[in-house]
């Protein structure tokens, strides 16, 4: 980089070396011109030359020669002629041409009574011409011309070389002693690295961020985009080219902008977009304690969520089963009891008994829940409920059609989540009941789960969906889970889930029913 520095200097010392040897040629062409006129006019008034130019008599020209000689001694020029105006000929010259020869002068305005200077255009010469004015017709009988020649390029580089040296020196001096300056400013700002270090680490910063399967976005605080990697082009469905450009402009769904809300740090939020379930990261970018932008992360935990939606399905048939083990053991119980007490009219209405209450509780939900995976599963929260001595009921209003089978996963993981909430707080209430209504109606179904529980405190409402929220004593790490997977579900379809109190808490979460996936 010093070296890169130096040579710009030594350019640039050229450069103006050259600049003040042409001016300096400029300023010598017109002082050299302006002495020429002088000259030439001061021999066009003399008397030799103009009566020399009147008669071209020979006692008049040699006057004339000896005077013009003269003359271009003492001034030391290169060269005087004069001519007359009639047939521009040439009577009187310092050059050893012939008198008589044709001039090789321009047509200036010399020849129409007004002094002219210029260059020679053979020789190169700074070139004056003064008119010879006749005293008696006031007329133009001829000019004097007086040519003086420049210096060559290296006569003007000697004269000029004390000057030019010292200037050339300083600026020399100066120029290092910046380019070091500058230098050492510069290593210190970039921790001592090359340019072509710097470059690398930018190719290795470019790399990393195109190559990890975690999507990086960052915006300044005009929400102007600063940063996309590939990850975050592909999850967030924006243009790898997209730098640059406000979030708002390549943004279809406006839900980027909300992510870039407020100045806090957020961690593992959920942001359903595009059909997937994305964990969001955000943290504010700050600059010498000055906030100046966000840069957000993004992994996709869509497989993740589906893999724990069959691990929720696996557990409530697990439970179900438990539940209807255990149920089956105690009713073995008690047909062992009433057969050893010889009862055996007891044993058969017992039986009677339990056979068409089950037989009830299951046509009574299989007539109106036609698809079989809920209606099993609301069987099986029955069992679940009558072990723990809670009431369930299937409100009269239920209606449910046979589903796809993704809407099917999706309406049972739902359903399966808010019943097991609402058991859990109706457990060891006064009179603890389960209601449940599911209803596919205007291209939606709609799942409401009401509980006999305390309810849930209207402060903590908007934060029961929150990811790893809970409000039960226990911890674990399956705390907080379902309900933050429920909304996810819900918003993933385009619907949503509330929650509100009345005479316990009321779920109501709402599914819509894609068009191409219904049957």
């Amino acid at each position: 980089m010093l070296a890169v520095q130096l040579l710009i200097v030594l350019v640039v010392l050229v450069g103006v070396a050259a600049a003040s040897v042409a001016q300096s040629n400029a300023r010598y062409r017109d002082t050299e011109g302006r002495r020429a006129l002088a000259i030439a006019e001061r021999l066009a008034v003399t008397t030799g030359v103009r009566q020399a130019a009147a008669t071209r008599a020979p006692g008049y020209i040699s006057q004339a020669q000896s005077q013009v000689e003269s003359d271009r001694v003492l001034s030391d020029s290169t060269y005087v002629v004069v001519a007359v105006v009639r047939d521009r000929r040439i009577i009187v010259s310092t050059d050893p041409l012939p008198v008589t020869s044709v001039s090789q002068l321009q047509d200036t305005e010399a020849f129409l009574g007004r002094g002219w200077i210029g260059r020679d255009e053979v020789t190169g010469a700074a070139l004056a011409m003064a008119p010879i004015i006749n005293e008696n017709t006031r007329e133009t009988d001829g000019v004097v011309a007086v040519g003086r020649q420049y210096p060559s390029l290296l006569a003007n580089l000697a004269a000029a070389r004390p000057n030019l040296l010292t200037y050339l020196g300083i600026a020399s001096l100066l120029g290092v002693l910046g380019s070091l300056l500058l230098a050492r400013t510069v290593k210190r700002q970039t921790l001592g690295l090359e340019p072509r270090e710097i470059t690398g680490l930018v190719e290795q910063r470019e790399a990393l961020l195109h190559g990890i399967k975690e999507g990086v976005l960052a915006v300044d605080l005009e929400r102007r985009i600063t940063m996309v990697n590939d990850e975050a082009a592909h999850l967030l469905g924006l243009p790898l080219t997209s730098a640059g450009r406000a979030l708002s402009a390549v943004d279809e769904t406006g839900r980027l902008v909300e992510i870039f809300d407020g100045t806090d740090t957020a961690t593992d939020r959920i942001l359903p977009l595009h059909g997937r379930v994305l964990t969001l990261n955000r943290m504010p970018v700050r600059s010498h304690g000055r906030h100046i932008g966000w840069v957000a992360t993004f992994r996709d935990r869509t497989e993740l969520l589906e893999l724990q939606r069959e691990l929720d399905l696996t557990r409530n048939t697990t439970d179900t089963l438990r539940a209807q083990a255990h149920e089956f053991s105690n009713r073995m119980h008690i047909v062992s009891g009433l057969i050893e007490l010889g009862e055996y009219d007891d044993v058969r209405r017992y039986i009677q008994r339990v056979a068409a209450d089950q037989t009830e509780l299951t046509a009574g939900i299989t007539a109106r829940v036609a698809d079989p995976a809920v209606a099993a599963l609301l069987i099986a929260k029955s069992s679940q409920a009558a072990e723990r001595g809670v009431s369930f009921v299937v409100d009269q209003g239920t209606w449910l059609p046979r589903l796809d089978e993704r809407l099917a996963t999706d309406v049972s993981t739902v359903l399966g989540n808010l019943v097991d909430n609402a058991l859990d707080a109706a457990t060891g209430a006064r009179d603890p009941f389960v209601a449940v209504e599911v209803l596919e109606r205007a291209g939606a179904v709609r799942i409401e789960v009401r509980d006999s529980g305390p309810g849930v405190d209207s402060a903590m409402q908007h934060r029961v969906f929150t990811p790893g929220f809970s409000t039960k004593d226990s911890a674990g790490d399956d705390r907080g889970i379902g309900l933050a997977l429920v909304r996810v579900i819900c918003r993933k379809r385009g619907g949503d889930v509330t929650v509100h109190n009345e005479s316990g808490a009321v779920f109501v979460a709402t599914l819509p029913v894609l068009a191409e996936a219904r049957t």
